[in-house]
Formats: C-alpha cells, structure tokens, sequence
C-alpha cells in the first residue's frame, strides 16, 4: 500500500509511471522520437506567432488589449522551450543550433535572465529544490511572507532586487544584491527595464497632468520616441510583463520552501489544477498542473508531460502528492501546516 512506503520509494513509483507513460506515448507517435526538429518548429511557430501579431497591430488591425495576451502566450511556448534546453533537450550534440535557440529564446523574453546564468541556477534547483541555497526560488520570492511587496516582487524583477537590497543590513550586502541582480540581467533585461519605465513614467505624468487640468506640452522628439516605446510595450514588453507574473506567481507557490528535506522530492512541489487558475495558466502553459512531474521525471519535453499529465497525476495522489495546497498562502510556502 502506498501509505506503508517511505518518500524514497514513493518517488520511485511516480517515476516507474511517468517513465511508462513517456515510453507508450512515444511508441503510439514515433514522430516524437523527432525531437530537436519538434523544439525548432516549436520555435519557429512561437516568433510567427509574435512576429505576425507585432505586424498586425502596427497596421492597426489588432487591438492592443488582444495583441498582449496573444503574444504572452507565444512567449510562454519560447519559455517552456528554453527550460527544455536548459536540460539539454534540443540539439545537444549541436551546440551552435542549441546555443542560438537560447539567444533567440532570450532576446524574444527580455523580462528573464541571462539563459545560461539560468542553467546554473536552475541545476542547483532541481538537487536542492527549497532549501536556502535554491536562488531560483528565492529570486522569485518563494518563502516570503504575503503582502504587497513580495506582490510587486513577483511583477517587476528590477523593483525585486531594489527590494532586497533595502532589507539588507549593511551597504556591501546590499550592493552585492545589486550588483549580482543587474549582471544577471544584462544586457537584454536592461533593455526591457528601460523600456517599461520609460512608458509606465511618461503615461503617469502625462495622465497626471491631464487630471491636473495641466496637460504637459511635450516636444515633438519626446512623442516620437515614445511611439516607438509605446509599440515595443504593447508587441513585446507588456506581454513578457504578464507572462512573467503569471508564471512567478504560480512557481513561487506550487514549490515549497523552507522547512523541506533536502533533496526529498515528495516535499518539494505541490499540483495547481483547479479549474479557475485557468487564467494564470494560460500565459505559463499549464506550468502549475505539470511542473511538479518534471521534478520527479526529469528527461520529457514540456509538451509530452502535457499529454501523460492525468495518468502520471493519478500516481502521484495515490502516494500523496499534494493537489491544491492554497494554504500555503498563510504558510509562507512551509510545507508543514503546523509551521
């Protein structure tokens, strides 16, 4: 009975039927065994999709409120693309083709950090996933308590790490987390940084001065410049802006941390599946349904795990994976409830 085994052997079991699901869907559909030219079409199809958007909004048939969460989702597809490739997934043994899928992957989601600082990050997190050394969920504020800041930190990278360095105590730490953050996002993060401030600060204060009765007289340079940041807001910036908080929102909770037994992947992630979190996951791809199998059984591609996700999922409620733990919320992410 499941009940009668330890977590060793629970993680076992979850991998013995997702590894058995992987098999079968592979042996119905060898097109699968295609895999780098799947991720490169994937690809291909992710930056048609944007660029096709980027182009219809720039002739005025699509809608600014439509093009963002359109372009959102192809950009969540390039996400889930560069975590496969981060576990080398794609064109492993063709590290030029896999090295300029990450670049593209990068340059098309600027609100992300460097991919191959991620890499790193990353590795680390799977072999020491909520525990105080795991950076990755850390740097999306796992572990924090609730409240309007860890809010605004889950929506804005570079207010994240302004944030942190102000709870520091001392000004070496505090530059350190500065200096740590802002390198990791050079030089596209700065880029989209730059960008989303110049468009949220010039509608704050022109919209500011309207309410005032004062409208602000702009010169004709400052409103052809900011055409320009107004467009790469709408194609490019505000999609990566949702895209990001959707994805952080639903990382940092589905993932315990802080009171977890170091490497003991039963404690490490919980299943997000209700119906109403359809919402955030349709800008991170199902990411809360289908992560935590990703901890247990490393070696599919996004897109399979969608696919074996009901049978795998069974498994994993029978050995007692957690389902919809909203009370994490209150806990910090604890994953024991009297914490």
């Amino acid at each position: 009975m499941p009940s009668s085994l330890n977590d060793a052997e629970k993680t076992a079991r979850i991998r013995e039927v997702a590894g058995r699901a992987s098999e079968e869907m592979r042996r119905r559909h060898p097109w699968l065994e295609h895999q780098d030219a799947i991720g490169l079409g994937i690809l291909v199809f992710s930056l048609s999709g944007m660029a096709g958007c980027a182009w219809l909004y720039w002739q005025g048939a699509m809608p600014a409120w439509l093009c963002v969460p359109l372009v959102a989702i192809c950009a969540s597809l390039v996400h889930e693309l560069e975590h496969d490739l981060i576990h080398y997934m794609y064109f492993r043994d063709r590290p030029v083709v896999h090295n300029l899928m990450l670049a593209i992957g990068w340059l098309v989601r600027p609100s992300t950090i460097n991919p191959w600082i991620r890499r790193h990050i990353h590795l680390h997190h799977h072999k020491h996933s909520g525990t105080r050394t795991d950076v990755e969920e850390r740097g999306i504020t796992n572990g924090e308590p609730w409240s309007a800041r860890r809010l605004l930190m889950i929506g804005d990278g570079l207010l994240a790490i302004i944030l942190r360095a102000v709870a520091k105590k001392g000004l070496r730490p505090a530059g350190r987390t500065v200096f740590r953050g802002l390198a990791a996002y050079f030089p596209v993060g700065w880029i989209h940084f730059f960008v989303w401030y110049c468009f949220l600060g010039f509608h704050a204060v022109d919209g500011l001065g309207t309410v005032a009765g004062h409208p602000v007289a702009w010169s004709e340079t400052t409103l052809a410049n900011m055409r320009v940041v107004d467009f790469l807001t709408v194609v490019l910036i505000g999609p990566n802006v949702l895209r990001s908080f959707c994805l952080h929102f639903v990382s940092s909770n589905m993932h315990y941390y802080g009171d977890v037994q170091d490497r003991n992947i039963m404690q490490q992630t919980q299943v997000w599946n209700r119906w109403w979190l359809l919402p955030l996951h349709l800008f991170c791809f199902n990411f809360g349904s289908t992560h935590a199998i990703h901890h247990f059984y490393v070696k599919d591609p996004f897109y399979i795990r969608q696919w074996t996700a009901r049978g795998v999922h069974g498994a994993m409620r029978e050995v007692g994976v957690r389902f919809n733990d909203f009370d994490t919320f209150r806990r910090a992410n604890r994953f024991y409830r009297h914490a």
